[in-house]
Formats: C-alpha cells, structure tokens, sequence
C-alpha cells in the first residue's frame, strides 16, 4: 500500500508526462479540484482553476507539434512532500528542466525553474489543490511557447 507522499509524488510525475505526450485533457484533470497560478499573489487572469480553465491555459500556450506532442521533456526533481494526515492536505516543492527538440531545434534545455504545490484529499483520493510555476533560467523557447 503506498503512502499519502507517494501518491502526490506521483501526481507530480503524472503532470510531467501527460504534458510531454500532448495530453493536455489529462493534464488539465489533475487539477479538477485545483488551480494553476502563474505568478504567485498575481492578478486573477493568471490563475486557471478547474478541468475548463487549465485545459484553456495549455491550449493557449503551448505549440504541440504534427505528432501531437510539445516535443519536450519535463525532468522533474529534488521532490519535496510534507503531508498533514489530519487535515487531508500536503505541499510540495520540485525542481523542473525541460528539454524539447524538433526538426528546426537541436535537443537542449530551453528552460529550467520549480514548483509549489499544494494538494488536498477528497474522498480518500489525492489532488492538485495548486500548482505555483517558477521560470528560473530560459532557454529558446520559440518551439515550446505560442507566446
């Protein structure tokens, strides 16, 4: 049986690669009790709530390519998972590092950064509550990014 801790790592790694294939439905239902922010304390139009809002966000920013996909991959690490058991929630910290290449974009990284999550269980089942994104260093984004 595994423990609150590793289900929410693993919701951290599902993220990961349901972005890389282009699933972008199912990126935007890990956070059917949750939201994206962009920029934490930022103005409402940068925060995407729900299934509708996140679904909307990756659409608008994100170029997938004629196999369906970015054409990235998101290296996730250094997870950080401190749960309280009580209170059904849990916060979380990563590193990210995304490498893309496309027939016009040698492989390399085009941009590395963290997360702060937040997650909440609802009906014994472990979710998204928030995801606060960090761009710490970028790279050429131009294939990755329709912005």
């Amino acid at each position: 049986m595994m423990d609150s801790a590793r289900h929410i790592e693993n919701l951290v790694y599902t993220y990961a690669e349901r972005l890389d294939a282009g699933d972008l439905d199912g990126v935007a239902a890990l956070f059917e009790h949750g939201r994206i922010c962009g920029v934490e304390d930022g103005p409402p139009e940068t925060v995407f709530a729900g299934i509708a809002g996140v679904r909307r966000m990756y659409e608008m920013a994100t170029r997938l390519h004629d196999d369906g996909t970015p054409r990235t991959k998101h290296l996730t690490s250094n997870v950080q998972v401190y749960v309280d058991e009580d209170a059904g929630t849990a916060r979380a910290g990563a590193y990210y590092c995304v490498t893309q290449a496309t027939p016009d974009l040698p492989l390399q990284i085009i941009v590395t950064g963290h997360y702060r999550d937040t997650f909440h269980r609802i009906d014994g089942t472990w979710w998204f509550d928030s995801r606060t994104m960090y761009v710490d260093q970028a790279g050429n984004l131009s294939h990755h990014l329709k912005f």
